[in-house]
């Protein structure tokens, strides 16, 4: 019996990409919790979140998050907790940015309010196995070649400036290929059946009742490749901060595990954060930029603290310049 508990003891404490095993473990459990909470008890019928409902829950994950970053400064260190809080803040304000491009797409395919959380609920669990694929497989790169951080930092300050001159041009969805393929390839109800994303139909040319997937179902498929997109930007932006996997992912699945209770608040104040955009622009210029900063001062890095100083300052900023020129009177004074 104690040769088993030895061997259990010896197997949790495996390293696992820099980590012990029972961090990943426990970390895992933790989000499947989460998850089966908020299906099976906060959530368990279809329902319209309330702003109210929707803030309540924004404050819960965000504190479990802050919670979670604390554990790690006395476990790992007041680094890994910095760089944490900063991955932390750095993509739950990208995430923000996602929100709008959600919302676009719920409009599109008229999604009633109350099954809008079920697409959301999915798509963030598509995401956190998406995320996990794209985290590993970019700190075995960066592990294997160091001067991809170079190209990263390249990428980041490109698209932030892409980002400050690109204006508000309106997108289009239904130009989207993605769509475009699924309309071509798949059979697609004409309306929504409640929840479902499948159902079975009379096809109109043979009479025979066959599968069809319904606008739930491409909305849902659309989330997950606009999350792919964003993923693209903020992954790099957080592999900037820190390479330790174990921080770049935990600090961004708890970022993501907020987005669904943080939409409902959000999608209906959206125009109120016109500006935020060009701030995260400059948080992302600014990580790129300070990658060859260090070079130039000739330290190893930029310490975490400043870092994480200067990126909530900068998202800080941009949101208190959205509430003010945003507001109706401010509108009418501009115009």
């Amino acid at each position: 019996m104690a040769l088993d508990a030895q061997a259990l003891i010896d197997f949790v404490m495996l390293p696992a990409l820099g980590k012990p095993l029972w961090m990943w473990l426990s970390f895992t459990g933790l989000v499947l919790f989460l998850l089966a909470l908020d299906l099976g008890v906060l959530n368990k019928k279809n329902q319209v979140i309330s702003v109210r409902h929707s803030l309540v829950l924004s404050v819960f994950y965000i504190s479990l998050g802050l919670i979670y970053g604390a554990g790690i400064w006395f476990t790992l260190g007041a680094e890994s907790g910095m760089n944490y809080l900063t991955g932390f803040a750095v993509e739950k304000a990208l995430a923000i940015d996602n929100i709008f491009v959600i919302a676009m797409i719920f409009s599109f395919f008229a999604v009633p309010d109350k099954y809008q959380h079920r697409v959301l609920f999915w798509g963030i669990l598509g995401v956190i196995i998406l995320r996990a694929i794209m985290i590993a497989l970019g700190a075995a790169i960066i592990a294997e070649f160091a001067w991809v951080l170079y190209v990263f930092a390249v990428f980041l300050i490109a698209t932030g400036i892409k980002m400050l001159f690109a204006g508000d041009k309106p997108t289009d969805i239904s130009k989207n290929p993605i769509l475009r393929f699924m309309k071509r390839w798949l059979r697609v109800s004409e309306s929504h059946h409640e929840e479902r994303f499948f159902v079975r139909l009379p096809d109109k040319a043979t009479g025979k009742t066959l599968l069809h997937v319904t606008p739930l179902f491409m909305a849902l498929v659309l989330i997950e490749i606009a999350d792919v997109v964003f993923a693209v930007d903020s992954v790099p932006a957080i592999f900037a901060i820190t390479t330790d996997p174990f921080i770049v992912y935990t600090s961004n699945i708890f970022a993501i595990l907020g987005l669904r209770a943080l939409y409902f608040a959000l999608a209906a104040m959206i125009e109120r954060f016109h500006y935020l955009k060009y701030a995260l622009a400059i948080v992302l210029i600014v990580i790129g930029g300070k990658i060859f900063a260090a070079d130039l001062l000739g330290i190893e890095k930029i310490p975490p603290a400043l870092s994480l100083a200067m990126i909530v300052s900068i998202i800080g900023a941009g949101v208190v310049v959205s509430l003010i020129w945003s507001r109706p009177e401010a509108k009418k004074t501009a115009h």
